[in-house]
């Protein structure tokens, strides 16, 4: 292992924490700087243990687009919502629905999780032992298999694109 992999073993990571810090504390201030690059750099040194599998980013365009679709359907569902729980609640039709999986990387399985869980009116809510099918409570359900081809086209197969080789 080389000394800048030892030093910094998840790059992108770091220049994420100190993005995220910077942001969290809204001033590029050069005591936040180095206070920013330190936490950047040291987290991942000492967490990097815990990752017995570090994820591999096989499209990194790719990873940018999902973000930015993740971004902008967390935005309409945010309007989606807001206009399902102000209007009359007997119009929701709430469901439980069984997802089956293709993805098979441990991690991509996880984006996909916190992603449905980050959209407004879905969260996650088991994971099979088989790790094959995912199960998510929707808040307002009109056709299950629409839900599932939707996920399946936005989320899991971009994902599947990003942290599974082809």
């Amino acid at each position: 292992m080389s000394m800048m992999n030892r030093l910094l073993p998840q790059p992108l990571f770091s220049v994420f924490l100190l993005l995220v810090w910077l942001l969290l504390v809204n001033t590029v201030a050069p005591g936040h700087l180095v206070l920013g690059t330190v936490l950047a750099i040291a987290l991942p040194l000492f967490s990097s243990r815990f990752w017995p599998d570090r994820p591999r980013i096989h499209s990194p365009w790719k990873l940018l687009r999902y973000i930015a679709v993740l971004l902008w359907d967390i935005g309409l569902a945010n309007l989606a919502v807001a206009r399902l729980i102000l209007g009359p609640t007997r119009k929701l039709r709430p469901a439980f629905i069984h997802l089956p999986l293709d993805l098979q990387n441990e991690f991509a399985i996880s984006v996909l999780a916190s992603t449905i869980s980050l959209t407004p009116g879905t969260v996650s809510s088991d994971l099979s032992a088989d790790r094959k099918t995912l199960l998510i409570h929707a808040l307002d359900v009109e056709d299950e298999a629409a839900v599932i081809a939707a996920i399946k086209q936005r989320y899991e197969q971009p994902l599947r694109e990003i942290f599974e080789p082809c």
